[in-house]
C-alpha cells in the first residue's frame, strides 16, 4: 500500500511526480476504506505546482471527477465515513495559507461548489458560524469558474466546467 511516504519524497518540490503521488496515496486510501482521507489526499495533489503542460494531465487529470465520484457513493452509503465535505471545503477555502494560496483557495471553492450540488438534500450544511463570525463571502460558482480559468492548469476550467454542467442536468 502507498502510504504519507509515497509523496512525501517528493518535498520540498511539489511537482508532478508529488502530484501523482497525491493522487496514488488517495486512491490507496479509498480502496483500504478510509474516503476522508482521500479526500484529504486529493486537496495535497492540488498543491502541486504545474504548469498544465505535464504530459501526465492528460492521464491524471484535476481530480474534481474523482472528488464527486467517491462522494457519490458515500452519500448512498456505499463507503465509510466522509466527514462534512461541504464544511470541509468552505473551511480550506477560507483558511488556506502558504505558496498560491489564491489558486488554491479558488479550487477549494470549485470543490465547496461541487459539494454543494452533489449533497443537496443529504443533511450537510455550510458553517453558518463560520460565515457570521467572519462575514464570509462565498463567490459565486460562475465567479469560481472564472477565476480557475485565469489562474489554474491548462485544462482545469474545461474539466471543471464540463462536471459543473452534468450536475446540472441531474
Amino acid at each position: 500500500m502507498y502510504d504519507a511516504w509515497h509523496h512525501r519524497r517528493h518535498f520540498p518540490v511539489k511537482d508532478i511526480g508529488f502530484y501523482v503521488a497525491s493522487l496514488s496515496y488517495a486512491q490507496a486510501l479509498w480502496l483500504h476504506g478510509k474516503p476522508a482521507q482521500a479526500i484529504l489526499q486529493l486537496n495535497k495533489a492540488w498543491t502541486a505546482e504545474l504548469t498544465g503542460e505535464e504530459k501526465e494531465l492528460f492521464d491524471f487529470p484535476a481530480p474534481y471527477r474523482a472528488l464527486v465520484w467517491l462522494v457519490d457513493l458515500a452519500k448512498r452509503g456505499e463507503v465509510g465515513f466522509i466527514g462534512n465535505p461541504l464544511r470541509h471545503f468552505q473551511h480550506l477555502a477560507s483558511r488556506v495559507s502558504g505558496p498560491h494560496r489564491e489558486l488554491r483557495s479558488w479550487r477549494a471553492w470549485a470543490c465547496f461548489w461541487l459539494m454543494v450540488t452533489e449533497l443537496e438534500g443529504f443533511g450537510y450544511d455550510r458553517d453558518g458560524a463560520q460565515i457570521a463570525r467572519e462575514g464570509l463571502w462565498i463567490p459565486s460558482r460562475e465567479r469560481v469558474r472564472n477565476e480557475i480559468f485565469k489562474r489554474g492548469w491548462k485544462g482545469e476550467e474545461a474539466a471543471l466546467s464540463a462536471i459543473f454542467r452534468l450536475q446540472n442536468e441531474h
